[in-house]
């Protein structure tokens, strides 16, 4: 069973920077090659800020999404074969063993490829992302430069910078549990994203994410794919309740 309650709690300070954005001229490469000026945020930087959502998602399949993956060029992800074995070993229990099924995080990149928008908040210091899938909510570190030591986490650690107009997020520190979609691709606690945010139009954002696994796969392997922005009137995040109905997931497994 789910459903949808209006968020209603965001932390003041960051909601406030949300407002106060300031346009100026900013080069950008568009999905097209054109040249586009993104607005630019108090400090300067690209501004990246609104509600944000990927059309058709690919959390399905992530091979089968079509130009989902650009490397490697035949949209294969590079696992190696005991990692294929488990892989395929969960896709056809993934009724009853995908972590989103029971109501866990969904890790990245997924939580950015699922078909509940998120709503970006930005500040000098770091950037904030509150989505709508069970009030899940990611900061982006940009003065700190090193990893907590010791501690992991369902959506990672999280650390920023900018290269020119794009915000560059390298996530370490993950759990094990999470996959990458509902056909059983997974990951170890190696697990390193390097995340991109472009934004390339008005209502457009470019988001790349590399994936490296030396436990699981032969090679890194990237997704790339355009998340487009909410622009009808009184936009808003909304609340994505899950509810883990352990009866019906036994049932499911044959018990």
């Amino acid at each position: 069973m789910t459903f949808r309650l209006i968020l209603a709690t965001i932390p003041a300070a960051v909601a406030a920077a949300a407002l106060a954005v300031m346009p100026a001229p900013a080069s950008a490469q568009s999905s097209k090659g054109q040249q586009y000026k993104a607005p630019r945020a108090p400090d300067g930087q690209a501004d990246l800020q609104g509600i944000w959502e990927v059309r058709n998602s690919p959390d399905k399949d992530l091979e089968k999404a079509k130009g989902l993956i650009v490397e490697p060029k035949n949209g294969k992800i590079p696992y190696l074969p005991a990692a294929l074995a488990r892989k395929t070993s969960n896709g056809k229990n993934s009724a009853a063993e995908d972590p989103l099924n029971k109501c866990y995080m969904p890790g990245v990149p997924r939580i950015n490829l699922l078909s509940h928008p998120f709503q970006i908040f930005q500040t000098p210091t770091q950037i904030s992302i509150a989505y709508e899938y069970i009030h899940n909510f990611r900061n982006v570190y940009l003065k700190r430069d090193k990893h907590l030591d010791g501690i992991d986490f369902w959506q990672g650690d999280s650390l920023g910078h900018w290269e020119g107009d794009t915000l560059v997020v390298d996530v370490a520190n993950f759990n094990d549990q999470t996959w990458f979609d509902k056909a059983g691709a997974y990951h170890s606690d190696q697990l390193k994203v390097v995340e991109r945010y472009t934004r390339t139009g008005p209502d457009t954002l470019q988001y790349e994410a590399t994936i490296t696994d030396p436990k699981v796969f032969s090679a890194p392997w990237k997704i790339s794919i355009t998340l487009d922005r909410d622009t009808k009137p009184n936009a808003r995040i909304l609340e994505y309740e899950c509810q883990y109905l352990a009866d019906e997931a036994a049932k499911k497994k044959g018990h």
